[in-house]
C-alpha cells in the first residue's frame, strides 16, 4: 500500500507539473514580446506615482533617472509618508530643478487604515492625470522607454491595468540566487495566467492603472484592514481578462534593491505571502495545485528512490530518477526562455538546486505568513 501510494503521489505531481511547465509557464516562455506604438494622437499624460517613508537615498537616486524617460507628458508625485529624514528638503531642493515634479506630506496615518495604502489613496487623489503609474522609490526603470512601454496597455488599448515585471539587482551570494529565483517564479505564476485572460496579481513596483476607475471603486474599499495588498490585492479583486494585459518586454522592467540579510528578506516575504490569504478561492488554486503537486512530485520521487535504494531495485530507482532529471530539464528549459522573454537575462544558475529548495521554502515560510498578525510596511 505504501509503495502504492508514493507512486500515485509521483505520478499526480509529475502530471499536474508537466501541465504547469509546458502549458500555464509555457505561454510567457513562449510568447511574443508586447509592442507599444509612437503614435502621438496616444501620449496620454501619465503620473508616476512613488509613496515613500524615509526614503532619501533612494530618491536622491530615483528622482532623476525617473527625468530620463522619453515621453513627452507626465509628472511626478512623490508622497512623503511621514518621514524623519532629510526627504522633505531633498523634494524641495528636487522640484527647483525638475518643474514636473511634486510632492505631498503625510504628517500621520488615520487608525483605521492602513499607512501604505492611506499614502497612495492621498496622492492618487491629488494627481493630475487619469493614468498613474506605481513604482517603490527603491526601483530604477530598466530604459527611457519604461513609461513608454508599460502604460501602452492603458493609452492604446483601453485597459484598466496593465501589469509589469520588476525584478532585483543580481549580486553575489545564495541569498541573491535564491530571489531571483523567486521572484522569477512569482512573475511566471501572475505573467502566465494574465496571457491565459485570467489575471489574479500584480506588483506595485510596476503597475498601471485609470485614476478614474479608482476613484469609481471606492479605493481601497474592503481593503483598508489589510497590511500590504494595495498592488496584488487590488488587482485580484478588480482585474479580469478583458480590462487587464501583460506587458512582456524587458524596457518595461524596473529593478529594485534586494534585502541584504536573510532576516530582511523573511520579513519582505512574510508580508507578500501573507497578502495570498485574502485572494480568490479560485485564485489561490492556480498557487496551490503548482505547490502541491510540487510537493508531491518531489516527497513521492524521493520516497520511491530511498525504497528501491534500499530494496536494490537499481532498475526501478533509475526509472524514477531519470523522470525526475527529465522534469528538472523542461523546468530549467521554461524558466531559462521565459526569463529570457521577461528580464533579456539568464535564469539563476543551479536552478533546480533552488527549485527543491522551494519544497521547505514555500510551506514553512507560506504557513508562518498565514497566521502573522504583526505584519507591518514601516
Amino acid at each position: 500500500m505504501g509503495l502504492f501510494l508514493l507512486w500515485f503521489f509521483f505520478g499526480v505531481g509529475l502530471i499536474i507539473q508537466v501541465i504547469y511547465l509546458l502549458v500555464i509557464f509555457g505561454r510567457t516562455a513562449f510568447s511574443k514580446p508586447s509592442k507599444a506604438t509612437n503614435n502621438p494622437s496616444k501620449e496620454e499624460a501619465v503620473t508616476i506615482l512613488v509613496s515613500a517613508h524615509n526614503e532619501f537615498k533612494n530618491l536622491k537616486t530615483l528622482i532623476p533617472k525617473l527625468f530620463e524617460q522619453d515621453y513627452p507628458n507626465y509628472e511626478v508625485l512623490i508622497v512623503n509618508d511621514r518621514s524623519t529624514d532629510r526627504t522633505k528638503r531633498l523634494l524641495e531642493e528636487m522640484m527647483a530643478i525638475y518643474p514636473k515634479l511634486r510632492s505631498v506630506t503625510i504628517k500621520y496615518t488615520p487608525n483605521h487604515v492602513t499607512a501604505k495604502k492611506f499614502a497612495m489613496t492621498l496622492g492618487i487623489k491629488v494627481t493630475k492625470n487619469d493614468i498613474i503609474l506605481l513604482t517603490d522609490a527603491d526601483c530604477r526603470p530598466n530604459s527611457n522607454q519604461w513609461v513608454r512601454k508599460i502604460t501602452a496597455p492603458v493609452r492604446e488599448n483601453n485597459k484598466t491595468f496593465a501589469l509589469g515585471y520588476s525584478g532585483y539587482e543580481k549580486e553575489k551570494g545564495f541569498l541573491n540566487s535564491w530571489i531571483q529565483y523567486e521572484t522569477l517564479l512569482t512573475v511566471l505564476y501572475y505573467f502566465s495566467f494574465g496571457l491565459w485572460k485570467a489575471p489574479f496579481m500584480g506588483v506595485g513596483r510596476n503597475l498601471c492603472y485609470r485614476r478614474s476607475f479608482f476613484m469609481e471603486v471606492k479605493a481601497f474599499k474592503d481593503l483598508w484592514h489589510i497590511e500590504g495588498g494595495d498592488d496584488d490585492l487590488f488587482v485580484n479583486k478588480y482585474a479580469t481578462g478583458r480590462n487587464t494585459a501583460v506587458v512582456l518586454d524587458p524596457e518595461s522592467n524596473t529593478t529594485s534593491i534586494p534585502k541584504k540579510t536573510v532576516k530582511e528578506y523573511l520579513v519582505q516575504k512574510k508580508r507578500h505571502l501573507h497578502a495570498g490569504k485574502y485572494y480568490r478561492s479560485e485564485d489561490k488554486q492556480k498557487i496551490g495545485f503548482f505547490t502541491l503537486s510540487h510537493a508531491l512530485f518531489w516527497l513521492g520521487g524521493l520516497g520511491l528512490m530511498i525504497y528501491f535504494g534500499i530494496d536494490k531495485s537499481w532498475e526501478h530507482f533509475s526509472i524514477v530518477f531519470g523522470i525526475i532529471l527529465l522534469r528538472s530539464v523542461i523546468m530549467v528549459a521554461v524558466f531559462s526562455s521565459s526569463s529570457k522573454k521577461i528580464q533579456g537575462t539568464k535564469a539563476p544558475k543551479n536552478i533546480w538546486i533552488l527549485d527543491f529548495l522551494y519544497l521547505g521554502y514555500f510551506w514553512v515560510l507560506g504557513t508562518i505568513s498565514h497566521q502573522a498578525k504583526d505584519i507591518q510596511w514601516k
